[in-house]
């Protein structure tokens, strides 16, 4: 019996690159999982040069958003962050990260 990459089904899709444009939606996401993910989608962005990201952690009763900003207020590569300005926007924090130093 030889292996082959093909599955029943047939074969395997390739992996969808994702763009990092600086906004991060939690909603598909468990608040467990958000303690790991945003210190390492920080990371990404500012590797990345994005140093204004904004964080969509939904409006609900406000469990991911006090995590979301526990996470910033305790994070070294964030400079500030806030609700953004326009009204429809509750749902979502905005922060400033530090850039990478070089070298």
């Amino acid at each position: 019996m030889t292996e082959t990459s093909d599955s029943p089904e047939g074969p395997k899709p390739e992996p969808e690159e994702i763009v990092l444009d600086g906004v991060l939606d939690l909603h598909m996401f468990q608040p467990r999982e958000v303690k790991d993910l945003v210190p390492d989608w920080i990371q990404e962005c500012r590797a990345a040069g994005l140093l204004e990201v904004r964080i969509i952690h939904g409006k609900g009763i406000g469990v991911l958003r006090t995590i979301v900003q526990g996470i910033l207020e305790e994070h070294p590569a964030v400079e500030e962050f806030a609700h953004p300005n326009d009204p429809g926007s509750w749902g979502a924090t905005i922060a400033r990260l530090k850039p990478l130093e070089d070298g």
